[in-house]
């Protein structure tokens, strides 16, 4: 530490702030309560990390409890349960650390890499109390990296649950304590404060400060726990130089409880305790059902939500697709090129070659052998591969790939209304406040200007306003998800309501795999159809599933090499035998007719013949345009296929649209590209896989699903293809949406000027502020949830989702 620094002389612990009742142990001139705190400090003092000291006072754990026997970190099976992700060099572990509780926890946490040269990086969730750790396991071993933990005064809770939920769970429980003690004290101060409401009889007139003095008993267990997080969250926001809406809710709250205090201890007034025990309990009962709602949503949802897709099973050698929620520990499934592993599962069958950049963030392959464990979320590139699953899927961990920071693009900022609104309210709130002061001081008269001065500040309160957009929006993500339609976050449903641009994507977008008719002219043997099924079935794309479709059952053999180059076709080697199959431009095929989604098939430089999709449009298809159309989209679509069906087309989409046709997955992404730069708002539908860099680019990008495991991370959204008729309606329903929260603002707003009309004055009552704030709370929940609800009615989307 710096030796400028002044000495603390206090007999309190320099590092977690306990008392020190014995001979205290002394380092660097400071105290410490126990051998433990001191080697903390000396540790974090030769890391060069003793900033830790500097972002708050006593950051620390004290040490003096026993330490936990960590041998059972060494059992190798145990650790397995316990790990994320593992390959020859990393492994990557989450850890619920129930004590992190402020700024200088997220620095250390963050910092870790400095302790120990095997620790690669850490990342913290503050609110879920969690820390992702990737180390180097033959550096420092998983038991050595807890036990730094502890030795640092952060001991993660390990259970062989699922500690998300766990830790969600003992966060609710400390917010319903303290909504309990706020209840208590708003319920009990409320009751003493009727005789000032109604006027004191002269009996009573002499309990007058009796009864103040208990409602500041009241007020201060209300003002220092159950209103703690709110100056936290102001105070981080204030540190990071921005303003949201807990700082003008914290500052009301402080000048309540400062008011009233002052009022009480003066006996110049009855105070406010009662209102601000009453709105620390609504806002706390408002954040509480919040937390429920989004609690829901996160991880109680089954992985379809998520992942509205299918996995191949393999069983008595006969393939079939299941949903990923149905997948077993000991099933035999078949991965093939381009498809995620969705459990962790153990291979059996095949040359895996696997991209885990949605894990590690790096896209080089790692190749596996035979037996080795493949873990979940990583992508298999190249020939179909059988795997047996050994772990069930986790939710949590694949929740967690579906909102990896690694793939939210920086281009996609997108201001929500609530951090439009929250960088102006508390400048025009503190502005109000101001002039009204200022207005009574020249008037001469100062106890007016106190009083206009934090009656602004109080009756402003945006308590009402904070909650009106992740009550609608969190209301909302619910519906979508009844209908099958899986948006990422609630902002996401926000931008969904600002789009004005629709582009589409063909094959497997608004063309249907599940109707869709192959056709084959040219001629192929017994052993020249089992070679074409082998090659099709390490790729997803939907026509070489439909070549396998069409070929039906097989002898399936094992290639030797196989090679995709997306958007244009497969190459594979059995033996001698070269199969090549693809565009008419990938086989080099001269005075090409057709192209795009003609498949051509050629065995050992000789042409056989070529396959024809005969596509069927999704149902509603034209109902969809047709609507989009009417509200003012500009709609396009984008497709890697021929020009064959365009006649068609053209009597679905606009005359205004354009269609575009033999695009590369890299011409859809710079058409993206020019039409955001004439200020559109770009949704792109596409496939998921072959539209991967448009999907990301776009504005929002909506991979749109049947039975292919197509998930990519660059998307916003998730839209089962049974759902694709329903379009409009979503696009609709994200309006209103946004439309409640502006309404919702509007009644807010109305409360506010009403209230401030009488805080300018210097004259509000305590009666007056006691109903008018509670009501306004009280009002905003209900209308937000209430007119959701009646909106999505509205548009159709509140009956019973089907099972299955």
């Amino acid at each position: 530490m710096p030796e400028s620094e002044q000495i603390v002389k206090e007999k309190t612990c320099f590092h977690c702030g306990d008392k020190v009742d014995s001979i205290p142990y002394v380092l660097d001139n400071r105290n410490f309560c126990c051998l433990g705190c001191q080697t903390v400090y000396q540790v974090l003092n030769e890391s060069n990390l003793h900033n830790y000291y500097r972002y708050n006072q006593h950051p620390g754990k004290s040490q003096k409890g026993p330490k936990a026997d960590l041998s059972y970190l060494d059992e190798p099976n145990i650790v397995a349960k316990l790990v994320d992700y593992k390959d020859e060099d990393v492994t990557m572990i989450t850890f619920y650390i129930p004590v992190i509780h402020c700024s200088s926890c997220i620095w250390l946490l963050e910092h870790l890499y400095k302790l120990h040269v095997g620790i690669k990086s850490s990342q913290v969730d503050f609110m879920k109390k969690q820390a992702n750790i990737t180390f180097k396991h033959q550096e420092i071993s998983l038991r050595e990296l807890v036990e730094l933990l502890v030795q640092i005064g952060y001991e993660p809770k390990i259970t062989l649950q699922d500690v998300v939920k766990e830790g969600k769970k003992l966060n609710q429980r400390g917010l319903i304590a303290k909504i309990t003690v706020a209840g208590f004290c708003f319920g009990n101060s409320m009751m003493i404060s009727f005789p000032e409401y109604f006027g004191m009889a002269a009996f009573e007139q002499q309990y007058a400060s009796f009864f103040g003095y208990m409602n500041l008993a009241f007020g201060i267990p209300v003002l220092l726990y159950s209103a703690s997080d709110y100056f936290k969250s102001a105070w981080l926001s204030l540190k990071q130089k921005r303003l949201n809406l807990d700082v003008p809710l914290a500052l009301g709250i402080f000048v309540l409880f400062f008011r009233s205090a002052f009022e009480i201890l003066t006996q110049t007034g009855p105070g406010f305790m009662d209102t601000l025990c009453s709105l620390v309990f609504f806002i706390l009962v408002g954040k509480w059902v919040q937390q429920r709602t989004y609690y829901h949503i996160s991880f109680e949802r089954d992985y379809r939500s998520y992942f509205p897709v299918a996995v191949t099973v393999i069983e008595e050698e006969s393939e079939k697709p299941i949903q990923i929620a149905d997948l077993k520990v000991g099933q035999r499934i078949l991965v093939r090129n381009n498809e995620i592993v969705p459990a962790d599962a153990i291979l059996l069958k095949g040359n895996a070659s696997v991209d885990f950049s949605f894990v590690t963030g790096e896209s080089k392959a790692v190749d596996k052998t035979l037996g080795e464990i493949i873990y979940a979320g990583g992508r298999q590139i190249g020939e179909a591969i059988e795997l047996e699953v050994v772990k069930p899927v986790s939710q949590s961990y694949l929740t967690r790939l579906w909102n990896n920071e690694s793939f939210k693009t920086q281009e996609k900022k997108f201001d929500t209304f609530i951090d439009f609104i929250s960088k102006y309210f508390t400048v025009a709130l503190i502005s109000i406040a101001i002039v009204a002061c200022i207005f009574w001081l020249i008037g001469g008269d100062s106890s007016k200007a106190w009083g206009a001065f934090t009656a602004v500040l109080i009756i402003a309160c945006p308590c009402a306003l904070a909650l009106s957009s992740p009550f609608t929006l969190s209301a909302a993500l619910s519906i979508f998800d009844r209908n099958k339609f899986y948006i990422k976050n609630t902002a996401a449903i926000e931008q969904l309501s600002a789009i004005d641009c629709v582009v589409f994507d063909k094959t497997g977008t608004i063309s249907s795999p599940k109707s869709s008719l192959m056709l084959f002219e040219g001629e192929l043997d017994e052993d020249e159809r089992s070679l074409v099924s082998s090659v099709c079935r390490n790729s997803n794309h939907p026509l070489s599933r439909e070549i396998v479709k069409w070929i039906g059952h097989t002898v399936i053999q094992t290639a030797d090499v196989f090679k995709e180059i997306t958007g244009k076709g497969m190459e594979a080697l059995f033996d001698t035998t070269e199969v090549k199959i693809g565009s008419a431009s990938f086989l080099g095929i001269k005075n090409e007719y057709q192209d795009g989604s003609v498949v051509y098939i050629m065995i050992n430089e000789m042409v056989k013949g070529y396959f024809t999709l005969e596509q069927s449009w999704r149902q509603g298809l034209s109902e969809v345009v047709g609507t989009l159309n009417k509200g003012e989209y500009d709609l396009h679509l984008i497709s890697g296929d021929n020009e064959r069906r365009s006649d068609a087309l053209k009597l679905i989409f606009p005359s205004n649209a354009r269609l575009l046709f033999n695009q590369s997955p890299s011409d859809k992404l710079h058409k993206i590209n020019f039409w955001q730069d004439r200020g559109k708002q770009v949704c792109m539908l596409g496939d998921g896989l072959n539209d991967a860099g448009a999907l990301r680019k776009a504005n929002l990008g909506i991979a749109v699903s049947d039975d292919i495991n197509n998930f990519s991370p660059g998307c916003d959204a998730i839209l089962d293809g049974d759902s694709f008729a329903k379009l409009p309606s979503f696009f609709a329903f994200a309006k209103d949406a946004v439309k409640v929260i502006h309404m919702s603002f509007a009644i807010s707003l109305t409360y506010n000027v009403v209230g401030l009309s009488f805080a300018v004055q210097g004259t509000m009552s305590p009666l007056f502020a006691a109903i008018l704030m509670p009501i306004s709370t009280v009002t905003i929940i209900s209308f937000t949830s209430l007119t959701t609800r009646w909106f999505a009615k509205r548009r159709k989307l509140l009956s019973k989702p089907k099972l299955g």
